[in-house]
């Protein structure tokens, strides 16, 4: 596997990169007195875990343009996160649903919120992570979830508000830039007394990059925090945003080089649109301290997210509700005289009976020819609920070296029934699973140290996909609903078994952070576009189980510091780079091709100059290998390397910022998402979305502390 990494990673040890001081994430955390901070001891915690972990400081994030999470993820390896023309990101780790478009429904996480679930059985939609709300990100590649009882491949991402602790009490933010893009925000932040308050108010525009991409969001985040007690604390949450989206559709690679803004012709046509009218995540995390060494954490949260999809002939009204509940018990004491830390956390979410969707003629076309726009075509409901019970133990061995241990019992419910025009065959399936989880760390000095872990995910598939794979049609003389599926279909929960081994460290070369794995994956459930959307028909995306595969790969960070003027500032090189091989293994259709949507080689950098008094430049690099746009490997989308550069000011006293950021330099023309066909035969179909050409964006913040 090294063998194969490109000769640029290790040309770019000697050029291109830097991070903000403050952005070193793999220092041991060191307190100097006083109580941690949130953060530190967030650091800390990701620190301990035997595995890949990512730390990311939104304040260092924030030093440029902030438009979607394709900027909050960038340098963090192992990690592929690409926007398409909304605010949907296309967000993989280790291949996690990897072939999924960036949409409302993504994939292969378990995604939170301030430690509480986001995700539910209908996936994790996108338009309540405004990255502007942030404090920090938390990110636990794979398996090493665990403790958060994360089921899925990619592992989980954990979205932390500011709170009164960290908020100044009040701070402007305004950004703008090329394409009509503006985004605004105001938000204040106290402590008084025992309790504390955030609020943020945010809303941004653009107008896209393709014709017809143009969209516009608003929202508010806020919390309220309460300690009644030294052992008793409690905080409550609220997220409610709103997005619209115009839909450009997608590109051949063909139209990606000479008409990038270019939109595909059907969309523009059916004037396609994607609508979140208004998404709400209430939640409440109240910790007890019970003793001394031991505490417990429940957490309840409730999560409505409607969406209205005027994406084809057909238009979507959706509905979506889910609650969830979690309970963590944490104790630390001594096991055998040895240092444990011991987890039993229990988290549930349960879909409502609401869930479902209503779909309605748009623009009459084939069977629907002779029906007028609003006629109801089917009902739909999609059910389901995730429950984790979960065990782990942090256990020290001997000094230093830790072991990890662990266990959860699965419970996944999915249910699907058409109901109209005629009820159907209900769907349901009811599976129960098991995820163990061993693991291995040694520290050898404050400055190095090696881990290893072997664990299980089981990841199930939503009950929207068991309708959309469906094979299963009304036949002809149904009315409007001919040929729409009539009955969803089973489809088997993933499963994956993965090996890693790496370590972390500070050398004389800089910080770095290094691992290597291996996952074996059963019924891997892989989207393909089975039916081409024509001027009479919609595209249809199916999800099916696939035959064994691979997902292996290498994931390094490295910050090195190449010179230390003192008063003439700092000069450093900060650079992530990601090999990925997912693949077939012995398919008996496509052999061991490699699986498409993702590319092989990925490569960031940043060469970063800061000066003491405030003013900071940078240069960026991006790299990437071409990627498969069928599973028969017929045909790619085009390698490419982009430039771009930062020039700005951050007071030190840090009352005031602003920023220059030049995006795409040499205005390269290139695919930013891939969302794959089935066997394209070397011709060159619409697959791909473009990225944005050459861009410049400026924006200015104020904060009263």
């Amino acid at each position: 596997m090294l063998s194969r990494q490109p000769a640029f990673l290790f040309a770019a040890l000697t050029l291109t990169s830097f991070a903000h001081a403050d952005a070193l994430q793999l220092a041991p955390v060191e307190v100097t007195g006083g109580e941690p901070s949130a953060g530190e001891v967030a650091r800390a915690q990701l620190r301990d875990v035997p595995g890949g972990t990512h730390y990311i400081d939104m304040d260092s994030v924030q030093q440029g343009r902030v438009s979607t999470n394709e900027d909050v993820f960038k340098y963090q390896a192992g990690v592929y996160a690409k926007a398409a023309n909304n605010e949907g990101v296309k967000l993989s780790i280790r291949g996690s649903g990897l072939n999924r478009g960036p949409g409302a429904h993504a994939s292969g996480l378990y995604e939170m919120l301030d430690g509480l679930p986001l995700t539910g059985p209908g996936g994790t939609p996108y338009e309540l992570k405004d990255p502007l709300w942030q404090s920090r990100v938390e990110v636990l590649r794979g398996a090493n979830g665990f403790d958060q009882g994360a089921l899925a491949l990619g592992g989980a991402v954990n979205y932390v508000t500011r709170t009164g602790y960290d908020a100044p009490k009040l701070q402007l933010r305004y950004e703008l830039g090329s394409r009509g893009y503006g985004q605004r925000e105001i938000s204040s932040g106290q402590v008084s007394g025992d309790a504390d308050y955030y609020i943020s108010l945010t809303d941004s525009e653009s107008d896209g990059y393709q014709h017809q991409s143009a969209g516009s969001g608003k929202g508010v985040a806020a919390n309220f925090g309460y300690r009644f007690n030294p052992d008793l604390e409690t905080r409550f949450y609220l997220r409610y945003r709103e997005t619209t989206n115009d839909t450009p559709g997608k590109l051949t690679r063909n139209q990606i080089s000479h008409d990038p803004e270019a939109a595909n012709t059907l969309n523009v046509a059916r004037d396609s649109k994607r609508l979140q009218p208004g998404s709400t995540w209430l939640a409440n995390k109240t910790t007890l301290q019970l003793d001394d060494n031991s505490r417990l954490e429940a957490g309840l949260a409730y999560h409505d997210y409607p969406m209205d999809l005027r994406e084809g002939t057909n238009r979507l009204k959706v509905a979506y509700t889910d609650i969830s509940g979690t309970l963590n018990y944490i104790r630390q004491d001594t096991l055998f005289g040895h240092d444990s830390k011991t987890t039993v956390g229990l988290r549930t979410t349960q879909a409502m009976p609401n869930n479902g969707t209503s779909e309605y003629v748009r623009t009459p076309a084939g069977n629907t020819a002779s029906y007028a726009p609003g006629t109801k075509t089917r009902d739909y409901s999609y059910l389901g609920s995730d429950t984790v019970l979960h065990v782990g133990n942090d256990l020290e061995l001997m000094p230093d070296l830790w072991l990890t241990t662990g266990l959860a019992a699965i419970y996944t419910r999915r249910e699907t029934e058409v109901t109209y025009p005629d009820t159907g065959t209900p769907v349901s399936q009811h599976d129960w699973d098991y995820a163990p989880r061993i693991g291995l760390r040694y520290d050898f000095t404050p400055q190095l140290q090696v881990y290893g872990n072997l664990s299980r995910s089981v990841e199930p598939p939503h009950a929207w996909s068991m309708i959309w794979g469906s094979n299963k049609y009304f036949p002809q003389g149904s009315g409007p609903a001919t040929g729409l599926q009539r009955e969803g279909v089973k489809l088997k929960n993933q499963t994956a078994t993965t090996l890693e081994i790496g370590g972390r460290g500070e050398q004389w070369f800089g910080e770095w952070d290094l691992a290597l794995y291996r996952s074996q994956v059963r019924h891997e459930l892989l989207s393909v576009e089975t039916q081409a959307q024509t001027p009479t028909s919609n595209a249809v995306i199916a999800e099916s189980n696939a035959s064994p595969t691979v997902h292996q790969g290498l994931e390094l960070n490295l910050l090195s510091p190449l010179w230390d003027g003192g008063r003439n500032g700092r000069l450093a090189l900060r650079q992530a780079y990601t090999f990925s091989d997912f693949h077939y293994r012995d398919d008996d259709r496509f052999g061991d091709n490699t699986l498409p949507g993702i590319p092989r080689h990925y490569y960031q950098a940043q060469l970063r100059y800061s000066h003491p008094a405030g003013f900071y430049s940078s240069l960026n690099t991006e790299r990437s290998s071409r990627v498969a746009v069928d599973y028969a490997n017929s045909y790619y989308a085009a390698s490419y390397t982009i430039l771009g550069a930062t020039l700005g000011y951050d007071a030190p006293k840090g009352d005031w910022q602003a920023w220059v950021d030049l995006r795409n330099l040499t205005n390269r023309r290139y695919a930013n998402t891939v969302t794959p066909g089935y066997d394209d035969k070397g011709l060159d179909m619409a697959r791909s979305t473009p990225a944005q050409g050459r861009g410049v964006y400026t924006g200015v913040s104020w904060s009263w502390r």
